[in-house]
């Protein structure tokens, strides 16, 4: 028996601890008896005998069984160089199988690509980690099949195990490529729908079973696997769109925005309160933002995730879209159907912390590898959740992949960065024994600070005319100031300061609001400091919170009356609009995302009135420059009066570029009428009233002004002239100056 390979390797290779088996497996040249020769290796398990098959001419050669764990080896002294060829075993059970070998290929991931992952800036990074369709040139075949990579830096061993190898650890074991800590493999033959998982074997010797962070696609829970899948080949239909987005000032733009979760945005209550998928909302979704007049869509995570009740924010698969709702073309569809409607698509991204389930990132290669070691620096109490380690290249690299990714490969138009406030501090909700400073002993979190800026910047550099969002709540300085102006580079940030006061405002019974009047002016202070959205969210009517109808003071009339003037001081102030789902209709029971909204209110007259309202407002906010084109500009803004706290009532005007575009806006907080209130306007001439919060067609008393005011030769407020308004009750009135 011809004979090369010695014991130790046999045993490496069977025990499966060899860290790249390509050195012995696979076709190699060698000598044999001071001659030139062939040598194919292969461990089969279970298989009783075996043969090695040129593909050239058919001809086989029998394989030397070397050990009975299914270790062959065939010295082919009639062959000097290497050739073309395939595997077949034989089974006891009289079956065989003939495949190529994944062992006779090269690498699939170069030495630059190794470099720039290491160091943090391999930004198409998605195109070389993960889960791969490719086709190779083998000597006169092209053969398909997929190539397979991952990072686990401190694992033992590596291997692809799925549906193929009958998720088997041994069949595929994966080699390490230089010091990078990536370890890869192509196995032949696969095909898209596979299901596939890595199996690593710690350092310790234990097995762990995980899911690829780079995959494309998931099983649908409770099912874990990754799924082979191509995204490649997507007729895209909105370049239109995307040429267009690139030439925008966002800043300038009327930018309102529908929240959507899409679990509970509509179900098929016909087929036991299924979801519905991406294919089946797109339309019915598309229609109606567009019908109500929103420019944007957000989407509450579609990242892929284990647990519903999660609503997205505890990620496991950064790079898929949740098999929910169907598959990754059917995400793109969706996409691409919004746009085709003039909707932009704005995705919540989560890279603040991650879940602790055993299938995804924690403790990866049995090491705190995504992750801190120290829960001082790696645990989100809170949440239960696990915080990125940002001082680390490849897992920042990891991060900043996935956000050109969907930008890139989805045509997302902006993402919506979840928590940051809880990235950009290390004393986050922990008590003062729980967290480490940083190194200039300060509780700024350096390294996410960097993290951010790079994104940010990479995302505007790469993609102009895409917008990031900052879920930030507190007042750290700059965070949609450019980097280049030593900001953290944000498009735009959540008004979360002018929510908390306007609800508080809000909640109490007019008779108190005279001693609440700061509540209401106050976030004015502060309003153009950064680039606010004006959001009233998700997380504003959840967790015993009530929904906002139920958050209003008063009887069924005035509950509907102040939310109507909520929604139209909201879109008249200066500042971008987000909104959540059924909050626009008026919807009585908190979001529960397991059923569908509650759309049989429209049929009542109060709550179709207060979704006429909301889109007469997105409307007006498109339609009048001085209310969109300012919104982050301090000379759009202007306070005719907000000392009237007797009467809870404030003024302000709304300027654009033009001196003569100026929308006037009156807010009366209490349940009384106000005749006869006079309030200065900037110039002589006719105001025209464009909005009543109080009208009819709203659900409200149709107190107005019979569609306009000519101004008296009056100074009032400061102003060289007048008008005199009745003001409705728990409404705003908005009127625009014409010559």
């Amino acid at each position: 028996m011809n004979r090369i390979i010695d014991n130790a390797a046999v045993e490496r290779i069977i025990n499966t601890d060899h860290h790249d088996p390509f050195q012995i497996l696979g076709i190699h040249e060698t000598e044999f008896n001071g001659k030139k020769c062939v040598a194919v290796r292969a461990f089969l398990p279970d298989a009783q005998t075996a043969d090695v098959v040129d593909t050239s001419n058919g001809e086989a050669f029998k394989m030397n069984k070397l050990h009975d764990a299914g270790f062959f080896e065939a010295v082919i002294t009639a062959r000097n160089k290497v050739f073309s060829y395939r595997l077949k075993s034989y089974y006891a059970n009289g079956a065989s199988a003939e495949f190529y070998d994944s062992y006779a290929f090269m690498p699939t991931i170069g030495e630059m690509d190794q470099h720039l992952f290491s160091e943090g800036n391999h930004h198409e990074l998605h195109e070389k980690m993960g889960a791969h369709v490719r086709y190779f040139d083998y000597f006169e075949d092209k053969l398909g099949g997929v190539s397979f990579a991952v990072w686990a830096p401190n694992a033992r061993r590596v291997s692809v195990v799925g549906d193929f190898n009958n998720w088997d650890g041994r069949r595929h074991v994966m080699r390490t490529l230089g010091n990078s800590g990536i370890w890869e493999i192509f196995v032949p033959g696969l095909q898209v729908g596979q299901n596939y998982k890595f199996e690593v074997k710690t350092k310790e010797g234990a097995l762990l079973e995980k899911i690829d962070p780079f995959a494309f696609y998931a099983e649908v829970r409770p099912k874990t696997a990754s799924k082979i899948y191509d995204i490649s080949g997507y007729e895209w239909q909105d370049e239109e769109w995307i040429r267009a987005r690139e030439s925008k000032n966002l800043k300038r733009e009327p930018i309102s925005i529908y929240e959507c979760h899409l679990g509970s945005f509509m179900r098929n209550l016909e087929e036991g309160n299924r979801f519905m998928t991406y294919r089946e909302l797109a339309p019915i979704i598309a229609d109606y933002v567009k019908r109500l007049g929103y420019t944007h869509i957000e989407l509450m995570p579609v990242t892929e995730h284990p647990l519903d009740i999660s609503w997205g924010y505890q990620v496991t698969g950064y790079f898929a879209p949740t098999s929910r709702f169907g598959s990754p073309k059917d995400f793109m569809y969706f996409v691409d159907y919004m746009h085709e409607n003039g909707i932009g698509i704005i995705l919540d991204w989560v890279p603040a912390h991650f879940p602790k389930d055993a299938h995804g990132l924690a403790k990866f290669d049995g090491t705190c590898l995504y992750e801190h070691a120290d829960p001082r620096q790696g645990e989100h109490k809170d949440w239960g959740t696990l915080i990125f380690n940002f001082g680390r290249n490849e897992v920042k690299n990891f991060l900043i992949s996935s956000a050109l990714f969907w930008i890139d490969k989805y045509h997302i138009d902006g993402l919506r960065v979840d928590a940051v406030a809880s990235m950009l501090y290390l004393d986050y909700s922990r008590s003062a024994n729980e967290w480490i400073p940083n190194k200039f002993g300060g509780r700024e979190n350096l390294e996410a600070i960097e993290f951010l800026k790079y994104l940010n910047s990479i995302c505007h550099q790469k993609f102009p005319g895409t917008m990031n969002i900052a879920e930030e709540s507190t007042a750290f300085p700059g965070v949609s100031k450019p980097c280049s102006e030593g900001g953290l580079g944000f498009t735009f940030k959540w008004n979360m300061g002018w929510m908390n006061d306007t609800l508080s405002y809000f909640k109490k019974d007019p008779v108190y609001r005279t001693y609440h009047h700061n509540d209401l002016t106050f976030p004015l202070i502060y309003a153009f400091t950064e680039n606010f959205v004006y959001v009233l969210s998700h997380d504003e009517v959840v967790h015993g919170k009530g929904n906002l109808i139920n958050k209003m003071p008063g009887d069924f009339w005035q509950k509907f009356a102040n939310l109507r003037l909520l929604f139209s001081m909201m879109w008249t102030m200066p500042g971008k609009k987000l909104l959540f789902m059924g909050t626009d209709f008026g919807q009585w029971n908190e979001w529960n995302s397991n059923q569908s909204l509650d759309w049989h209110l429209l049929d009542y007259e109060s709550h179709e009135g207060l979704q006429r309202l909301v889109t007469h407002l997105n409307h007006l906010y498109k339609a009048e420059e001085s209310l969109h084109a300012k919104d982050c500009e301090s000379d759009g803004f202007e306070w005719i009066s907000f000392e009237d706290s007797d009467q809870s009532v404030v003024s302000w005007i709304r300027k654009g570029d033009n001196s003569d575009e100026i929308t006037l806006f009156i807010a009366n907080y209490t349940p009384v009428p106000h005749k006869n209130y006079r309030v200065g306007v900037p110039r002589e001439g006719f105001y025209k009233e464009i909005l009543n919060s109080d009208s009819e067609m709203y659900f409200g008393t149709n107190v107005g002004n019979l569609g306009g005011k000519w101004s008296e030769n009056h100074s009032w407020n400061n102003r060289p002239a007048s008008i005199v308004v009745d003001l409705p009750p728990l409404a705003l009135i908005g009127f625009k100056f014409s010559i």
